[in-house]
């Protein structure tokens, strides 16, 4: 019999705990077995197994940065908007960095996983963020990739004490975002894009959050 109170929701919030904790390459059923006061075997009523597992993580990262990219950046456009969600991609990779790591090399297993929904609401996330800079459609799909890369790439550095040099590393983060909003700017004006403020349409990278 499953041990009562214990279903996958649990399970995956206990593997993610443990992958912020420890890493994500440390996780494994035994360690989360361990973390639920249960036998390895009984984990497998609710997931199939690792690599059920991390995509369930994955889901879970997506879906609650989606969610506080969306609180940060309401009733914000233009470089208030870009302020907001690299400040909440930072601290996300901060707090959880185990589960984190999980949605970079996770792929959705068919269509109906949830993480593929998970993914493409992280993303469109970040197309809400450039919309109001008015890029030409033919930039929106470069810029949307430039900015997944670059607020994912500091990000996970900053985690892994990548940032050895002796200059103020949140300084660093303000210069990335000044770099960033001036580009968007630039581009958008010598580029013919739209008005700020006018309707962008989504588009669509394969879904992913910033680490994809």
């Amino acid at each position: 019999m499953p041990r009562a109170g214990l279903d996958a929701a649990v399970v995956t919030a206990a593997a993610a705990g443990l992958a912020d904790e420890n890493g994500l390459a440390q996780l494994s059923m035994s360690t989360v077995a361990d973390r639920l006061g249960v036998k390895p075997p009984s984990l497998y009523k609710h997931v199939a197994g690792l690599p059920d597992l991390t995509r369930r993580i994955a889901a879970l990262a997506a879906a609650e940065l989606t969610e506080e990219l969306a609180d940060a950046t309401r009733g914000h456009t233009g470089r208030e908007a870009l302020v907001a969600a690299a400040r909440t991609v930072r601290r996300y990779v901060q707090r959880h960095p185990g589960r984190y790591a999980a949605t970079t090399g996770s792929r959705p297993a068919d269509a109906d996983d949830p993480l593929a929904t998970a993914l493409d609401q992280s993303l469109s996330a970040f197309v809400t963020v450039l919309r109001d800079y008015g890029l030409d459609p033919a930039d929106e799909v470069h810029a949307l990739r430039m900015l997944r890369s670059m607020l994912h790439g500091f990000a996970t550095l900053e985690v892994s004490g990548g940032f050895q040099l002796g200059t103020d590393v949140d300084e660093s983060f303000t210069w990335m975002i000044d770099f960033l909003d001036q580009g968007l700017r630039a581009r958008a004006s010598g580029g013919g894009g739209r008005a700020v403020g006018g309707n962008g349409r989504a588009v669509v990278d394969g879904g992913g959050a910033a680490a994809r």
